[in-house]
């Protein structure tokens, strides 16, 4: 055992003498910075996310209009441009091309599945979709109910007649079905899942639902009421991703939503209707009827959209989105 001994003494002797390398790891402190306990911090993922999707779309937009130069032009022309179906689907189908190849880059990054982010392909266009555009049309169709009784809204006509009927109806649902694909993946899909790992669900929610409101509040003719009623809508959608586990439903009541606005004839967000079923107007306070906003700046919208959270929590009960 004695020449065993020494040799362990010999050799951590020798170990304790070696020379120090002159590269150190980094100091807590700063590494704990951008990594915690799972890695990366949710901060910088989702820096590298924006960043990745603003290139990318950025990009883009500089080779379709030619340059900044081009950008400029066409900005200057917004409010004049026309916004058809086949216009708003194309345009919705390739930002959300994009933001699914860079939620896909990130979720390889993450070592992670493009499901846990909310769009399972399994449950595309099912149940909670169909649910979905339920409460959808449930929701505009009262609001627009409510202030018919009030006095403040009036069917006047058919503004299509024939095959235009069909042609209108089913392109405008695959273009608002695009949109909500589209604005729920990017509010409540990667930005949501990441940012509930730093700071929890609900306080993640209320700051999606505020940058949700933030980005329509550059649509025309938008009003203070009306971007606060898109906060709402934010926050009763995160309520639907909380309680269903996916964003199918809250694709569902976008799509339903968006799509029975132009069914009756009224703006969407500021938005003229184009190819709209119904001719219809608005008469009384802008309280009651939104005016060229539409029905979301209305007082109505969010009674609406607090019975339609009630209803729902009833129908779901429990939390099942995953908890990070």
């Amino acid at each position: 055992m004695a020449p065993l001994n020494r040799l362990k003494t010999v050799e951590f002797a020798h170990e304790s003498t070696a020379p120090v390398s002159s590269v150190s790891p980094p100091a807590p402190g700063i590494r704990s910075l951008f990594v915690g306990l799972r890695g990366l911090r949710a901060g910088w993922r989702l820096l590298i996310f924006l960043g990745l999707l603003l290139v990318l779309i950025g990009g883009l937009a500089l080779v379709r209009n030619g340059g900044l130069q081009g950008i400029r032009d066409a900005q200057k022309h917004v409010g004049s441009i026309t916004v058809t179906p086949l216009l708003m689907g194309t345009s919705e189908a390739i930002t959300f091309a994009i933001l699914c190849f860079v939620t896909f880059i990130m979720g390889r990054f993450e070592h992670r599945k493009f499901s846990e982010y909310g769009l399972s392909l399994r449950q595309a266009l099912g149940k909670d979709f169909g649910i979905g555009c339920l409460f959808g049309l449930f929701s505009i169709g009262g609001t627009l109910l409510a202030m018919y009784l009030l006095h403040g809204f009036r069917i006047t006509g058919f503004a299509l007649q024939g095959k235009e009927i069909l042609y209108a109806l089913t392109g405008w649902a695959i273009a608002f079905l695009l949109v909500g694909l589209f604005e729920e993946f990017l509010n409540r899909g990667y930005l949501q899942y990441t940012l509930a790992s730093g700071i929890g669900f609900w306080p993640a929610a209320f700051v999606m639902s505020a940058f949700f409101a933030f980005g329509h509040a550059f649509n025309p003719h938008e009003t203070l009421a009306g971007v606060a009623s898109v906060m709402l809508f934010g926050l009763l959608l995160c309520l639907f991703l909380r309680r269903s586990g996916s964003l199918w439903c809250a694709v569902g009541f976008h799509t339903a939503y968006d799509w029975g606005q132009t069914l009756f004839g009224v703006p969407d967000s500021g938005i003229a209707p184009y190819h709209n079923l119904f001719n219809s107007a608005f008469s009384g306070p802008q309280w009651l009827t939104g005016g060229v906003v539409g029905p979301e700046a209305s007082v109505l919208t969010p009674i609406a959209l607090a019975l339609v959270a009630l209803v729902f929590s009833r129908c779901y009960r429990e939390n099942r989105y995953p908890v990070q």
